[in-house]
């Protein structure tokens, strides 16, 4: 897809996600919007994989995790655009016994998921695993995982980032989703990340930034990053985005981190996004 493309999907992904939090009542709209574009981005424009025959080994293929689950609704929606399930499914979302939960999960062979992701701090750890199988197996593709910035307060991550820069794990590649909000407020406020370039730097990685609410920026970065790997540092890209990004009420706060819009403020945040390639 060129530039356009992959905006119109995008946007489409948008409405998804507020429909989908809407129809369930529940959900976390605000860290889903703004990771739209990355996201979009990275299934569409940069991630090597086979949606029409997923495989939970991902061998031969590029694998991606979420570590931060709850942000489900815009993999839901990335993932069924790309192919991986039908795109009506997104009217199942958070339905009590579908296949997609709140936060992901491998239930009844859920294509495009391969672990079970919400509780924090844990997917890096599984992506780091699934990078060093490769390396095992001679398959010389990569591994991404997305993290939240709110999550790296969590010990397990840094044990993680510790390991694969010290072991070079170097066909992985680490986006960290940089709002600076959680559901308790900033995290500069609820525990301060200092300065991460510099952490994640000092810890063997090689470090990259970009803005994740700009179509452009995406995919030069993830392009670029793929042509970095290799050189026995994991690539870790700090990224920033807005949280709410693309609904004007949504943005500036970490209120809408876990709460659903009501009928009013569906119709409001729907007036913002564009229908491009038909809602589900």
């Amino acid at each position: 897809m060129d530039i356009n493309e992959l905006q119109k999907t995008a946007a489409q992904v948008r409405r998804d996600i507020i429909r989908m939090v809407h129809g369930a009542k529940s959900g976390h709209p605000g860290g889903s919007l703004g990771c739209a574009d990355f996201l979009t981005a990275l299934f569409f424009g940069i991630l090597e994989a086979k949606p029409e025959n997923f495989s939970i080994e991902g061998n031969g293929e590029d694998m991606f995790f979420l570590s931060n689950g709850h942000i489900s609704p815009v993999l839901y929606s990335v993932m069924a655009r790309r192919g991986y399930f039908p795109i009506s499914e997104l009217s199942t979302f958070r339905k009590l016994g579908t296949r997609l939960q709140g936060h992901p999960t491998p239930v009844e062979g859920l294509p495009g998921i391969r672990i079970a992701s919400g509780s924090l701090g844990q997917g890096l750890s599984v992506a780091i695993g699934a990078a060093l199988a490769k390396k095992a197996n001679k398959d010389n593709h990569y591994v991404f995982a997305l993290t939240g910035d709110g999550e790296l307060q969590e010990g397990q991550i840094w044990e993680a980032l510790m390991f694969a820069g010290s072991k070079h794990v170097d066909n992985l590649i680490v986006t960290v989703d940089y709002n600076k909000k959680q559901i308790d407020g900033t995290t500069d406020a609820v525990m301060n990340l200092g300065n991460l370039k510099a952490k994640f730097t000092d810890f063997g990685w090689l470090v990259l930034e970009m803005n994740g609410n700009d179509m452009k920026s995406c995919v030069q970065t993830l392009t670029l990053a793929k042509k970095l790997a290799g050189n026995q540092k994991p690539i870790a890209i700090i990224m920033k985005t807005e949280m709410g990004q693309g609904v004007d009420f949504m943005m500036g706060t970490h209120k809408w981190h876990g709460t659903p819009p009501n009928d009013e403020q569906t119709e409001a945040a729907l007036a913002q996004l564009p229908e491009t390639l038909g809602d589900y």
